[in-house]
């Protein structure tokens, strides 16, 4: 199987009519669903799709995610996610996701994100099999390739003045 492309780029997705909250905009909750999607697409080039949690039960958890709203998206908005895979241990992947208008090219949001390898047997955080995690590594070496977006590493914190 291929490995992603870097980054990965995300088919276009299109906002639901239920996502949309009283607002007239995009609930936040549907940022991450989308973003979440476009992980799933790339976990599945990456060989940790569903198939891998079936034969051999192992998967990922999300364990902490900064989401960034920066522009609201509206219902008809078509949208796409890239995804870089910055870091990687043992256990651990370090994603920055960004979501854009798909025809205009704006940035709406940003999320960036720590997943866990998970035992689903035991429920536990686990190493990645050695197969998988060479395909991890080169993934993340040729993500590191191209221009870093603006907004990793940021923290939640009160503007000092």
């Amino acid at each position: 199987m291929p490995l992603p492309p870097a980054p990965f780029v995300s088919s276009i997705m299109q906002i639901e009519p239920q996502w949309i909250d009283y607002n007239g905009h995009l609930n936040m909750a549907y940022y991450n669903v989308m973003m979440d999607r476009a992980i799933d697409e790339m976990w599945l080039q990456l060989g940790i799709g569903p198939a891998y949690m079936k034969e051999r039960q192992c998967s990922t958890f999300t364990a902490e995610a900064h989401v960034r709203y920066v522009r609201e998206i509206h219902l008809g908005d078509p949208v796409q996610v890239t995804v870089y895979l910055l870091e990687n241990d043992e256990k651990r992947l370090h994603t920055f996701e960004d979501l854009r208008h798909a025809s205009e090219g704006w940035l709406s949001a940003t999320s960036e994100n720590m997943t866990l390898h998970m035992d689903m047997k035991a429920r536990k955080v686990a190493p990645f099999p050695p197969d998988i995690r060479a395909r991890i590594a080169q993934v993340v070496a040729s993500h590191a390739a191209v221009p870093r977006p603006e907004g990793i590493g940021r923290t939640v914190a009160m503007p000092r003045k």
